[in-house]
């Protein structure tokens, strides 16, 4: 029997991921009826992003799992109609996506590129050399598949990485710690500082004052990762008195970020617009017709989501 797969999306996502899902899923053998909208027949999988047709997953009795198309589950995480598995997207372009971000922001920083692109006012200043990747120090907090893949090529670049997790995990060529003391040590080594871990209650606001006065003076701070992770009163204040020299942020408590936010106007804070990495339709289906495969099979998903854990 065919599964049945509900795609639940906003309405303008359907027409940029059906070919490449129907593409997807020929290449991993599974032929699925796929759904726009519940029928009130049997649904096997429902492929989910906010602002789709199914908000409650009580009325699907025979679902198998929800696959998401984002990376951050935080929204379903708690959801008490949600009763089967939940797996969040793990798509390598998303990931090559985001570590090519961080990467480049660490660089813009560390080469100090803002004086000379926003700086064009006839002075010619030629007299600063930064200092090179290998002399400079950057901290990953969060070592999961989009952590990783940012700390390894920092450090294919030649940069002293350092990468923290809440349970230790071992990368070739960086050192990686673990802990509470651990992420003391990380946080007194990042001269630029990369936040990517995910957002769950013992997360929220785990940058805060003390944890900033932890940074070295100068220190810069980049967060592709969660708003939340972030206490913003915090941040300003560290900014301000000159103990953080600057703040990339691309993601935020509340989103689109409001005009009359404080972070706009700042003359240290760069804000974009949750742009580090996008899911893209074509290898997102990839992973989506992945696994349904796995699931019609009896394999384990690639990305199940720790309901305790919260990612």
């Amino acid at each position: 029997m065919a599964p049945r797969v509900l795609f639940s999306a906003p309405a303008d996502w359907w027409p940029l991921y059906e070919p490449h899902l129907r593409r997807a899923c020929a290449a991993e053998g599974v032929s699925p009826e796929l759904l726009t909208e519940a029928d009130g027949g049997r649904v096997d999988y429902i492929v989910h992003r906010p602002g789709g047709p199914v908000e409650d997953f009580s009325g699907f009795p025979g679902l198998k799992a929800v696959l998401s198309l984002w990376a951050g589950v935080e929204g379903l995480t708690g959801d008490k109609t949600l009763t089967v598995p939940l797996v969040r997207m793990i798509d390598e372009s998303l990931t090559a996506g985001m570590a090519e971000w961080v990467a480049g922001h660490v660089l813009r920083h560390h080469l100090g590129m803002d004086a000379h692109v926003l700086g064009q006012d006839g002075v010619w200043r030629n007299g600063i050399i930064p200092p090179l990747a290998r002399e400079r120090s950057v901290g990953v907090l969060g070592m999961g598949a989009l952590g990783t893949a940012s700390a390894r090529m920092l450090a294919g670049i030649g940069f002293r990485v350092n990468g923290w997790s809440r349970r230790l995990r071992e990368v070739d060529g960086i050192v990686t710690r673990s802990g509470p003391e651990g992420f003391r040590e990380v946080l007194a080594a990042s001269e630029i500082l990369v936040l990517l871990l995910p957002s769950t209650p013992e997360t929220a606001s785990v940058m805060d004052a003390a944890a900033f006065a932890s940074l070295p003076r100068g220190a810069v701070v980049i967060n592709p990762g969660r708003g939340a992770l972030i206490d913003d009163a915090a941040l300003l204040s560290a900014l301000d008195s000159g103990h953080l020299a600057h703040a990339t942020l691309d993601v935020f408590r509340e989103e689109p970020l409001p005009q009359a936010h404080p972070f706009w106007a700042h003359p240290r804070v760069t804000v974009t617009p949750h742009i580090a990495s996008e899911t893209r339709p074509e290898t997102a289906s990839e992973a989506i017709a992945r696994n349904i495969r796995r699931g019609e099979d009896g394999e384990a998903f690639v990305g199940l989501v720790d309901r305790a854990e919260g990612y």
